[in-house]
């Protein structure tokens, strides 16, 4: 209990950068050429213009869902940005984003000359810092894009797994989870940031052996629409394909026409397959290790 009180009261991300007042809106100054643009006191917002503002070096999160944005756009035209963005300035007279991305993009489709911006002052360590954090406690962030942003934060900041957890208010076995995700094959990457496996997918997918043997049965999940928990199944039945014992197992069959289609039967149920064919009559053997290969099984062949 103790330890859970700690970790809440150390994650507290973008909470123990910014002051705790209530915004208020004021008129920015013009910048001078090649000043550095000014941060108002503690906790006031100004109006910044859009085109003073420029996009976050930092930024680990890579996509924005197209029609939620728009939606944003629209209310952003008829109300206005409610909460204020977070910058800090910059050489140039100019301002860097740190959080609210997707405000700041939404302000542009809705045609805004300005948006509401809190200025914070930092340096690129803390700004870095911030935009991770402010992302992982995203809940609409990709499992990539947090395999990223934590492994970032271990590259940067040469934080040890239990630091990374503490930081963000995350369980350090999660924080594991994820960054065991880098271990996948680029291509499967990008299928999992892309939404085409979930997470759950993705780590019953990382017990595999080599990025082939991962995207030969990432194409099978796929196809065949698998839950992460026949996922699960297929992929011990690719690792432990166990046979019976020698006075227990069928005769292997000697036609390779026969033999092909109980490879592919093996690949298809992730159960070790045999049949035994006899001119065309016979019967197929499944072989299940535990009552969730048994359900798995059923699930499958019961889907309609």
């Amino acid at each position: 209990m103790e330890a859970k009180s700690k970790r809440r009261a150390l994650g507290k991300g973008l909470e123990s950068l910014l002051p705790k007042a209530t915004p208020r809106i004021v008129e920015a100054a013009p910048a001078e050429p090649g000043a550095q643009a000014a941060a108002p006191p503690a906790g006031k917002a100004l109006e910044i213009a859009l085109d003073q503002i420029d996009r976050n070096p930092y930024q680990t999160r890579t996509r924005f869902e197209e029609a939620a944005l728009e939606e944003l756009a629209s209310s952003i035209r008829a109300v206005g940005v409610i909460q204020p963005i977070l910058v800090r300035p910059v050489q140039g007279g100019r301002y860097q984003l740190i959080a609210g991305e997707r405000r700041w993009l939404a302000s542009q489709r809705a045609e805004k000359a300005t948006v509401p911006a809190i200025v914070a002052t930092m340096n690129d360590t803390q700004a870095m810092e911030a935009t991770i954090v402010e992302n992982l406690q995203r809940a609409d962030l990709n499992a990539m894009e947090q395999a990223r942003a934590f492994e970032r934060l271990g590259r940067e900041f040469h934080m040890t797994q239990e630091q990374i957890a503490t930081r963000t208010g995350k369980d350090r076995a999660s924080v594991s989870n994820f960054l065991r995700l880098l271990r996948l094959p680029a291509e499967l990457q990008q299928v999992v940031e892309a939404g085409g496996l979930s997470f759950g997918h993705a780590r019953a997918l990382l017990s595999l052996e080599s990025p082939e043997q991962m995207m030969r049965a990432a194409q099978k999940i796929q196809v065949l629409a698998m839950s992460v928990r026949q996922a699960e199944t297929f992929v011990k039945g690719i690792l432990n394909p166990e046979r019976r014992e020698e006075k227990h197992k069928p005769v292997k069959p000697v036609d390779p026409n026969v033999r092909e289609m109980e490879k592919s039967l093996q690949e298809t149920l992730g159960l070790r397959v045999w049949i035994e064919d006899k001119k065309g009559r016979g019967r197929v053997v499944i072989e299940y290790s535990d009552l969730e290969d048994f359900d798995g099984l059923i699930e499958r062949l019961t889907v309609r």
